[in-house]
């Protein structure tokens, strides 16, 4: 293992560590903050599952609202923060395993990295301010693009990639400028792995380095993100802290148990189940529109 990567694995950890504390913190200020918080069985089932098919690559944010949506379990404009909050955790744990175990160059990592916190940290204090229908649309476009990145997936029609564990000169200010987008669009609830995929493997990568880079941008980045929706009230507190309990033992055991599962007919499901939230929050903003004209 590498210094730069043992630098990483200390920093998540550290991180992590602050983040739980501040979030304690934030909860205990915030109104209402004597009501009970605790998550029913739902809310960590949904972080279980989501979690665990993450980890093994078919993503959390696309699915997560999905299963909101479709149950109104968590009010729209409270999704993408209850997605940033509450799959923190569990996504810190996705990057140091695969920080860890995947090889790939130093300098690519640590800048892709920061360039998704920092597209992060913008991109939330702009969604923590938008109105409900504003979310909505933002949303159901988003869902849209995720659910033609997976129908590209399905069919193979996106680049395999090639060799390089390093990305240099111009390559590289591509890899970072998309990567701070991309990191930016993860507060809209966007998630950031099947993007970075394509990216990495359109840049002449190998694959398999996504994984470190897309987990360890995610595992910084939501943190980051996560806080200032907690600070502004913009997530559900139930929610989140579900997910957060049933997302962890999900990537454990997807990691270390499970490792390999045959996905192609539950990559299609989520096709089907994200067009569904695409369109279900689409008319939501029209709704929301008519009855304010109205």
């Amino acid at each position: 293992m590498t210094l730069a990567a043992q630098i990483l694995l200390a920093a998540l950890v550290a991180l992590a560590l602050v983040y739980i504390g501040r979030w304690i913190v934030l909860a205990r200020r915030a109104p209402g903050a004597g009501m009970s918080t605790t998550p029913g069985l739902v809310h960590p089932g949904v972080g279980f599952v989501t979690n665990f098919f993450d980890t093994l690559g078919v993503g959390s944010f696309a699915p997560t609202t999905s299963i909101f949506k479709l149950f109104r379990l968590v009010a729209d404009e409270r999704i993408p923060g209850t997605l940033n909050a509450g799959h923190a955790l569990p996504t810190v744990v996705q990057a140091l395993i695969f920080i860890a175990v995947v090889s790939v160059d130093p300098l690519t990592l640590v800048a892709m990295i920061v360039a998704a916190v920092l597209g992060a940290w913008l991109g939330a204090g702009i969604v923590a301010r938008l109105p409900p229908r504003a979310i909505q649309i933002g949303m159901g476009v988003a869902l849209l693009a995720a659910a033609t990145l997976f129908v590209l997936g399905n069919l193979e029609l996106i680049p395999t990639g090639g060799d390089a564990l390093a990305l240099r000169g111009s390559t590289l200010v591509i890899a970072i400028g998309v990567n701070f987008l991309l990191g930016a669009l993860m507060t809209l609830g966007v998630g950031l792995y099947a993007p970075c995929l394509i990216l990495v493997s359109l840049l002449g990568m190998n694959p398999i380095a996504a994984f470190p880079i897309m987990m360890g941008s995610c595992a910084f980045l939501m943190p980051v993100a996560g806080l200032r929706f907690i600070a502004a009230g913009k997530y559900d507190r139930r929610a989140a802290i579900g997910l957060a309990l049933g997302g962890i033992p999900g990537v454990l055991i997807a990691a270390f148990i499970v490792k390999q599962l045959s996905l192609d007919w539950l990559r299609w499901l989520v096709v089907v189940v994200v067009l569904y939230a695409a369109i279900a929050m689409l008319r939501a903003a029209l709704k929301r529109a008519s009855a304010e004209t109205a």
